[in-house]
């Protein structure tokens, strides 16, 4: 259900946010897009009437543990975001130290209409990540109605986002607007693509993204791809890729997945030219050589000039464009020419038409660094749940808002 179909009036909402923002040394909020995008979901609860009751991950405390093997609340506790998100909101938030505890039952039940209450960390709970039935219906006790808008963790199975549904029924749980638009999204490259459909692929490791390009090859004309998975492919075809990052065990996937994309007249774009440094430096050498004359002793760390024309010649021919990967190691200066200029031909070819969906994580950081975020179509908040959605599997947190217990 949407969440413009829930009578919420004078009801206490739960509501499932993705707040795991990252933070500063001191505890501030560094980017705080992730809260931004939860504001349309909040602000409607609030605005028809109802009390709102945030729920957030934040890191990873249960692996992260102090060395007397306590949890690190200074860290990880979720009253970091409170001023940032006052802020955003225009309103106080009321914090509860703990989540589904005594504290956070007593605040949730003296909660009035039109104010919001935020709990602590869901993490800090180890039956959080088990999908531990009892957490989560210590959890759904503290309201009546519950939305998910948490698209970053469509993909995990926990107590928060695909237990705690399963308390309510069909008719007080719903999606919230984020959730909705990112499947929206989804939904409009898997099945409604205008073409020619570009696929462009980075980041590491072709291991990572095998599934999404056998998903995709029957439905695109152009597969690029670049960053450190390219080497694969480039060692899989004959060439010498130096100490580029290489998965051994992954050459003869390679090779089978371009023998395929050739079968069903997919168009595999790779890097003619890299930027290669002989050291994993922004300060080490670098030179401009072909990707497949890589010599011992220097890697491919970006791509160069000839692939970013070439690819840029396809992109902006391009009617629809899914881009999840970066083309190098952006965060290093030096090697983010590649990818910056490629968040430059997806925003053109934007301006000119077409449609172009970041799939989240490092793409996402990538075009907003570049300075293109707003002349793209959409960018995902979830790397990880959007990489399992276009892949053509279930996810659980939304797949739990269509059933009960």
């Amino acid at each position: 259900m949407h969440i413009s179909k829930l009578d919420v009036t004078g009801k206490k909402v739960l509501v499932r946010v993705d707040f795991n923002v990252p933070l500063s040394e001191d505890g501030k909020v560094k980017d705080d897009e992730r809260l931004r995008r939860a504001l349309p979901t909040i602000r409607y609860l609030l605005d028809q009437g109802a009390g709102v009751i945030l729920m957030s991950h934040l890191g990873r405390p249960q692996k992260k543990r102090l060395p007397d093997g306590s949890l690190d609340v200074d860290k990880f506790t979720l009253r970091h975001v409170i001023p940032a998100l006052e802020q955003l909101l225009g309103q106080s938030v009321a914090f509860a130290p703990d989540c589904g505890g005594e504290k956070s039952r007593e605040m949730a039940a003296e909660l009035n209409l039109h104010e919001v209450l935020l709990l602590e960390n869901t993490r800090f709970d180890p039956g959080e990540t088990k999908g531990d039935k009892a957490f989560a219906k210590r959890l759904a006790a503290l309201g009546d109605c519950y939305v998910n808008d948490a698209f970053g963790t469509a993909h995990r199975a926990h107590a928060s986002t695909a237990v705690v549904p399963g308390f309510y029924p069909a008719s007080c749980k719903a999606m919230g607007f984020l959730m909705e638009a990112e499947l929206r999204n989804a939904q409009r490259v898997l099945h409604h693509a205008d073409h020619p459909f570009v696929l462009i692929l980075g980041g590491a490791k072709v291991s990572d993204k095998i599934q999404l390009i056998e998903s995709f090859l029957p439905k695109v004309e152009d597969l690029i791809i670049g960053g450190g998975m390219a080497f694969t492919f480039v060692k899989a075809m004959g060439g010498f890729v130096g100490d580029s990052l290489v998965e051994e065990d992954r050459i003869e996937l390679a090779r089978h997945l371009l023998e395929k994309a050739q079968e069903s007249g997919v168009h595999i774009h790779l890097p003619h030219d890299v930027v290669a440094a002989d050291g994993f430096s922004e300060t080490a050498e670098k030179e401009l050589m072909p990707a497949d004359r890589i010599p011992p002793g220097w890697m491919g760390l970006d791509i160069g000039p000839k692939s970013l024309s070439n690819f840029g010649h396809v992109i902006l021919r391009s009617k629809t464009i899914l881009w999840n990967g970066p083309m190098g190691v952006f965060e290093m200066a030096p090697f983010a020419g590649g990818t910056f200029g490629m968040a430059e031909f997806v925003a053109q070819a934007t301006d000119n038409g077409a449609y172009s969906l970041i799939g989240g994580g490092d793409s996402a950081a990538a075009v907003k660094a570049s300075g293109s975020a707003d002349r793209v179509s959409y960018i995902s908040t979830g790397g990880g749940a959007m990489l399992t959605y276009l892949e053509g599997k279930p996810l659980p947190a939304v797949e739990a808002l269509k059933s009960q217990l």
